[in-house]
């Protein structure tokens, strides 16, 4: 009993101490015309087109673009128009393991893999890229929406890693499709 009673304790305190650490609050957003939700961080808003036309320079960039006030912390969200199923998953994430490791030879890979999230498969890549003046933390998890590929990505720069990255993993873990 007093080990029950002892875990119960350990298990509380180590939930609080994860939420105190990370320290972010999230809002759940119906999103691309209420067709999935997603946990957004509290008091990111949608980035205006003149940033994003900065931060994301091809004509290839994100839909929907939440980020912080400096523009240093981002989800993004594209709808795209290549054709997904659930049974392509691994090889979506196969293909952007092959793409990402030839553009970023140098980046620093964390994990790829395919997982079920609230009953779908998604698939993930989560790496650190070179950028210019730092490195960039990045969280790209995908499936498919309609018959297409949803593509989402969080990313923030290295500093920030220590606090974000559970974040991008619970935001990740958030993701449903009505």
């Amino acid at each position: 009993m007093k080990f029950l009673k002892l875990s119960s304790v350990v298990l509380l305190l180590g939930g609080l101490f994860a939420f105190c650490v990370a320290g972010i609050d999230f809002d759940t957003k119906a999103l691309l015309g209420n067709k999935i939700e997603l946990k957004i961080p509290r008091g990111f808003d949608i980035m205006s087109e003149e940033m994003a036309k900065l931060k994301y320079p091809t004509e290839r960039r994100p839909t929907l673009i939440y980020t912080n006030e400096s523009g240093t912390i981002n989800v993004a969200l594209n709808l795209t128009s290549d054709k997904a199923n659930q049974a392509q998953m691994t090889a979506y994430k196969d293909n952007f393991v092959k793409t990402f490791r030839s553009v970023y030879p140098s980046a620093e890979w964390k994990q790829t893999g395919v997982k079920e999230v609230n009953g779908r498969k998604v698939g993930y890549i989560e790496l650190i890229t070179p950028a210019i003046d730092t490195k960039v933390y990045n969280l790209i998890f995908f499936t498919d929406l309609n018959g297409q590929l949803l593509l989402c990505t969080f990313n923030c720069t290295e500093k920030n890693i220590g606090q974000w990255q559970p974040a991008a993993k619970e935001i990740m873990a958030s993701l449903k499709l009505k």
